[in-house]
């Protein structure tokens, strides 16, 4: 069986297994039908996963992921489009004979069966030998380290204990695809955490293509190979977690991944990947958007707070510090300027350099890690 336990300095970084499923949603949309007109919720989307590949579908309320992952799994049926795995479309193919297995937000455990028959509960419906399926049981309860709990019932877990319960009931089945619908969201911040490392080692060890959803940019940000960001049913972006950060593709991106200061500006000089632009007092060399043209009458200047840094200025500054929170790690402050209020990170104060309210301040932009965006991205 390819679940095996192996220890954690074994692990090698995220690659397909043999048997690992390629996935592709092929231009894939979902009308409801509504009252007035019909309500899309899935907009002409396409994206390739690769075997073994971890993806996360990640947007606000309402941008279509959950309903791309139920139609990937066989509960919603796309009004136009094609889901594809190996290449062949299972469009028509039901949920229980797709090759994958779904981890749910709710965990979805039965409460009248003990860890051990729910984990076992999928192998026994398929019909397989008893011999197999305590065999590939107690892989299971190993790897997920579940020993000794095995006669439990679910209400007697604590929600880690449940979440991994649920885990290895999808493993045992070992799919081509495993799909999560925001799995963690009833675990306490601490918990999370820890259950996001464990579900990625996992993942890294036995190499399965993974389909992840969830609004929690932490862990998307944490856990993914790519990210596909979501807006009003259409994807906005599939990048790499730091290409998101750093080189979001649209205005949208950037302001809904972490924090972000936007300056209007007027680009200059377009050329080879950069833009000369003027803000805040300097001129600045910075990486664009390949959409940026010199010709377009605005873009902006997109800042994230910890790429800007303050010193004291006395009467030369260009703005005025309205509020400090210190973290112990780390200082935020909201600074007044001519451009408009910037979010600036010190993530590494001198206690004896903390700027108070009021206090002018000059301000200083990392040119290498801004960015310019088409002002219609």
């Amino acid at each position: 069986m390819t679940l095996t336990h192996q220890p954690d300095d074994q692990l090698a970084p995220a690659k397909g297994r043999a048997d690992a499923g390629r996935l592709r949603l092929d231009r894939l949309t979902k009308t409801f039908p509504s009252k007035s007109s019909g309500v899309t919720a899935v907009d002409d989307v396409t994206l390739d996963v690769a075997p073994g590949e971890f993806i996360t579908l990640l947007g606000p309320s309402g941008c279509g992921k959950t309903t791309t992952l139920r139609i990937v799994a066989g509960f919603e049926t796309a009004t136009s489009g094609h889901v594809l795995l190996d290449g062949a479309p299972i469009d028509h193919v039901p949920p229980q004979r797709r090759t994958m297995a779904m981890v749910f937000q709710s965990y979805a455990l039965f409460p009248h069966l003990s860890v051990a028959e729910n984990i076992a509960y999928g192998l026994k419906l398929r019909r397989h030998a008893h011999d197999d399926v305590r065999s590939a049981m107690q892989i299971a309860l190993t790897s997920m380290n579940l020993v000794g709990l095995e006669h439990r019932a679910p209400h007697e877990l604590s929600g880690g204990q449940q979440q991994r319960v649920a885990l290895a009931r999808a493993l045992i089945m070992q799919p081509k695809v495993l799909l999560f619908d925001e799995p963690l969201s009833n675990l306490d911040a601490k918990l999370r955490g820890a259950m996001r490392a464990e579900i990625r080692r996992i993942q890294r060890r036995l190499g399965i293509t993974s389909l992840y959803v969830t609004h929690d940019q932490d862990e998307a940000m944490s856990m993914s190979d790519r990210i596909v960001v979501m807006n009003k049913g259409r994807v906005e972006q599939v990048a790499t977690p730091a290409e998101i950060y750093f080189r979001p593709a649209t205005i949208f991106v950037a302001d809904f991944i972490g924090r972000a200061n936007f300056i209007e500006v007027a680009p200059e000089h377009v050329h080879d990947g950069t833009a000369v632009v003027n803000a805040l007092g300097m001129r600045l060399t910075v990486p664009a958007h390949p959409a940026v043209d010199a010709n377009h009458a605005s873009a902006y200047l997109m800042m994230r707070p910890e790429t800007i840094s303050l010193r004291p200025a006395g009467d030369g500054g260009i703005g005025t510090v309205l509020r400090s929170t210190f973290h112990g790690h780390s200082v935020d402050y909201e600074v007044e300027t001519i451009s408009g209020t910037l979010h600036v990170t010190d993530a590494g104060p001198d206690p004896d350099g903390l700027l108070g309210v009021g206090t002018n301040v000059a301000v200083t932009v990392n040119p290498d890690r801004a960015y310019v965006l088409n002002g219609n991205a």
